[in-house]
């Protein structure tokens, strides 16, 4: 379980902290607004993301498995955040995100990562397509300028208060908004490996504050970042709280040791190299604990941050360490700034993210799968959407399970996971 880092500083050279340190500052840029828009859609505030991107990435570079692997908050964790806020509040969650970080060391500790294989492919791509949906579905209010009230946490009562909210169209908002979604798609597709997403950010940012435009800001609607990092300190812990936060805490570590995992995966096979993936969950365990501490929401290796590194010519964990730093820099010189950034333009980040996460390029292959597989992933699916998260795991991994050992020819050796 010995980090990564420690195997790579021996003979590391000047030559290599150069390469790492373009990498870790271009995934930085990536990372910035991504962070900020995940913990706005997560009904955090927007500091929330950028303190877990730089606690929760500098322990994950730090203490991980991998050589490139970039931690920081994910989409995959916008519904569960989202729903913890929703009913515990947010120091519900902060104890919820210390619990699951408990979780993921012991799991560590008990070298429970190479359980991996033992997950059903079919379930992994059925509840992140389901997230997928619905965080595309929370961005619509934003992307139209919609003026109503806070938005259920279930996905049809959603649905029907954004119809409801329908006669507040905002045109301008929605003008910048796909102005900024086809920007990004452009950037991605031209310059793939320019930080499109900051850029096409910073346009439309500046347009809507050089016309006046009445659209909503982050300064607008949540008022100014913080210019640093708030003090460490534990959320109420009683035993009740601990009980009743216990499911939330289990989904939690149960997305970030799969979601970590499946990513150093995609990036062993693009660096043609091996992580430790019970170094791996351990770190996962640590970034989660550390971000608890100081406020933020559950971090996890980010598939995206991370093929963005590799990219970017990163070779060692320093990227990622450079990374959290360039974060915590910006926010320390440059806070202000971030304020400016229009709510429609997040919301075309994250729809994009959102499109991404779904990998329809795939969509052929699934339904092309054996019945039992496609089954599994449309039942996983609809649960993860229309029911809750908890339970589409639980009935994804059960089923999952119940087909493989109907099939006892099919090893776990012989599943290939998805590249995220």
């Amino acid at each position: 379980m010995k980090p990564k880092l420690l195997t790579t500083l021996p003979g590391y050279t000047a030559k290599q902290f150069a390469g790492d340190a373009i990498a870790g500052v271009t995934v930085a840029m990536v990372a910035l607004p991504l962070s900020i828009a995940i913990a706005i859609a997560s009904g955090a505030s927007p500091a929330t993301g950028l303190i877990t991107a730089i606690v929760g990435g500098f322990l994950i570079s730090a203490l991980g498995g991998s050589r490139v692997q970039i931690g920081g908050p994910t989409g995959a964790f916008i519904v569960v955040v989202y729903g913890v806020i929703a009913r515990h509040g947010y120091d519900g969650l902060v104890l919820a995100t210390l619990m699951a970080g408990v979780i993921l060391v012991i799991a560590g500790l008990l070298r429970a990562g190479n359980l991996i294989a033992y997950v059903p492919e079919p379930v992994v791509n059925g509840f992140t397509i389901g997230i997928a949906v619905i965080i595309a579905s929370s961005q619509i209010k934003d992307l139209l300028g919609l003026t109503s009230g806070a938005m259920p946490a279930a996905f049809v009562p959603k649905l029907e208060a954004l119809w409801a909210a329908r006669s507040s169209l905002n045109l301008a908002a929605l003008a910048m908004g796909l102005a900024a979604l086809i920007l990004i798609v452009a950037l991605r597709r031209k310059f793939p490996r320019m930080p499109g997403l900051i850029v096409a950010l910073a346009l439309i940012s500046g347009l809507i504050a050089v016309l006046h435009l009445p659209v909503d800001t982050i300064a607008s609607r949540y008022g100014a970042l913080p210019a640093g990092l708030p003090r460490p300190a534990l959320p109420v812990i009683t035993f009740a709280r601990l009980s009743t936060l216990l499911p939330s805490a289990l989904v939690i570590a149960f997305l970030a040791a799969i979601e970590s995992l499946l990513s150093a995966m995609v990036a062993d096979r693009m660096i043609g190299g091996s992580h430790r993936p019970n170094a791996e969950v351990l770190a996962q365990g640590w970034g989660n604990i550390g971000s608890a501490l100081f406020g933020g929401l559950p971090v996890t290796g980010a598939i995206a941050r991370t093929a963005t590194n590799v990219r970017a010519g990163g070779t060692t964990p320093i990227a990622g360490i450079v990374h959290a730093g360039v974060i915590l820099l910006v926010m320390l010189v440059a806070a202000p700034l971030a304020g400016y950034l229009a709510m429609p333009a997040m919301a075309a980040l994250l729809l994009t993210t959102a499109w991404n996460m779904s990998e329809p390029h795939k969509w052929r292959g699934y339904w092309s799968a054996p019945n039992g597989d496609r089954a599994l992933l449309l039942i996983t699916l609809t649960l993860t959407v229309l029911a809750d998260l908890t339970v589409a795991i639980g009935a994804g991994v059960g089923l999952g399970l119940l087909l493989r050992m109907r099939d006892s020819q099919l090893r776990a050796a012989d599943w290939q996971p998805p590249e995220r």
